[in-house]
């Protein structure tokens, strides 16, 4: 009986193996019939559908001011007005985002602190006054343009003429 139980136990195992073996070569076999994809195929990024993208599309997102990608592909439609929102607060209020510090950075006022400014009578920073000082550009430069004025529609003209 023993030498039985174990010529069973033997061929079982001996069965797996080759059964497992054929599987192997099998779907290898299938593996190489599968053509490959043409060198005109799109990549993903090209099958995206054109901007502007439906909510639900693949790649669909808000790109911030300062460079940020926010994805809201599976996100409820109004999370691209929420995030759009949230800049335009932090513009308002002057919290510019993390490593970005321009000169509009630096002029920036809070509205209600403008306003406060504004009834008080004081001066409200401007970029002229900050080129002026040597804030980021040196002093400022004549280019030898006049700008455009309500009397010029609004066209640029040389200096002396006009």
């Amino acid at each position: 009986m023993a030498k039985f139980v174990l010529g069973l136990t033997v061929l079982g195992i001996a069965v797996f193996l080759l059964m497992w073996g054929m599987f192997d070569f099998l779907n290898a076999q299938e593996e190489e019939k599968t053509p490959m994809p043409g060198p005109m195929a799109m990549s993903p990024q090209e099958r995206l559908p054109p901007d502007p993208r439906l909510q639900a599309a693949p790649g669909f997102g808000v790109k911030l001011k300062n460079g940020q990608w926010v994805p809201l592909e599976k996100r409820e439609p109004q999370a691209e007005y929420r995030v759009l929102r949230e800049q335009w607060e932090r513009e308002l209020n002057c919290n510019p985002p993390e490593n970005t510090l321009t000169v509009e950075h630096k002029l920036c006022l809070p509205i209600a602190e403008a306003m406060s400014r504004v009834l008080e009578g004081k001066s409200l920073p401007s970029r002229t006054k900050e080129i002026a000082a040597g804030g980021s550009g040196g002093p400022a430069e004549d280019h030898g343009i006049d700008p455009p004025t309500a009397a010029s529609s609004g066209r640029a003209t040389e200096k002396g003429r006009q």
